[in-house]
């Protein structure tokens, strides 16, 4: 089978927004979602439709809301941000499903898109067979305090250069600082602030064994697109409960899930990966000893993994 998708299209929401899709493999074949990470990268070069069986899975992409080939972009004038809240982005999934006339589907997501997969799982468990996650961001509080501020022990550094960016004013958050001129009205402020953030998010991801730093090598719109996303989705904590995706884990407890996580992964601590197993008896962990936010032996993992869900996937789809 190609992997070159064989539909695609546009869909317009409940709102009147309009999310990218795109379908590749086998129109017969167990349903897959993939959803990328950010929030706010896209689909990008559609790397993750080479990883599955195109034999043997249907694999659904999105470019998420206000992202990539979707619209209206989060940067243009008069975007409600509040459409971001992951609450609006699992109700995106649905309406996606919907119109696809699938099922149920396997889930895969990496980082952002790990996030995203648990909320939609436990908003939906009937829709879900079962789940691929890399990088394990399980938006807690914890999580989203470690990434902002508590990496800069790490990288003392590329952390003062990102807090210079932010010119924070009195007693202002350094989240909310980037927000703020992330919507400023003059272009230069705002490239300028995304091109600090996206510099800041290089340096702490590209440890060896992880991914290679590039996001600084992206267009203007894409920085500004993908750092607006990001810096909001931290400010509010994704929008979610303290405890992130873990507080409505038994909605998904008795759904098989393999989670892939690096070691090495400064971005994202594997502490919250190994959180979620515990309290998930149908879940296993696979820890990377020498990778970090992403690398060719998560990528050969979560391909393994289809493969051992596969004969479940066929019965419960």
């Amino acid at each position: 089978m190609p992997v070159e998708p064989y539909d695609s299209g546009q869909l317009t929401l409940r709102d009147g927004a309009q999310i990218y899709w795109e379908v590749s493999g086998n129109p017969e074949g167990v349903p897959l979602l993939w959803l990328h990470g950010g929030p706010g990268t896209g689909l990008g070069s559609g790397g993750y439709k080479r990883q599955p069986d195109p034999d043997k899975w249907l694999i659904v992409g999105l470019d998420q809301r206000a992202c990539g080939r979707s619209s209206p972009l989060a940067t243009e004038d008069g975007f409600d941000l509040e459409t971001l809240r992951v609450p609006n982005l699992v109700a995106d999934l649905e309406e996606l499903r919907e119109h696809l006339a699938i099922d149920r589907w396997l889930i895969v997501g990496g980082s952002f898109g790990s996030t995203l997969a648990l909320a939609y799982g436990q908003a939906h468990p009937d829709r879900v067979i079962a789940f691929v996650l890399m990088a394990v961001a399980d938006g807690s509080r914890d999580y989203v305090e470690w990434i902002s501020e508590d990496v800069r022990r790490i990288f003392p550094e590329a952390w003062a250069d990102f807090e210079r960016g932010a010119q924070c004013r009195g007693g202002e958050r350094l989240l909310d600082a980037y927000v703020r001129q992330l919507t400023d009205p003059d272009p230069a402020v705002r490239q300028s602030a995304a091109l600090n953030w996206c510099t800041w998010e290089d340096a702490h991801m590209q440890l060896p064994g992880g991914l290679e730093p590039g996001l600084v090598l992206k267009n203007a719109q894409w920085r500004e697109v993908y750092a607006l996303q990001v810096a909001w989705a931290w400010s509010t904590q994704f929008t979610l409960p303290e405890g992130g995706v873990q507080a409505g884990l038994s909605r998904i407890a008795h759904l098989p899930a393999v989670l892939v996580h690096g070691r090495l992964d400064v971005s994202g601590p594997v502490a919250g990966a190994w959180r979620l197993n515990q309290d998930w008896p149908s879940s296993r962990l696979v820890v990377i000893e020498d990778e970090g936010h992403g690398g060719p032996q998560m990528t050969a993992t979560w391909r393994a993994a289809l493969e051992e869900l596969y004969p479940l996937a066929t019965q419960t789809r």
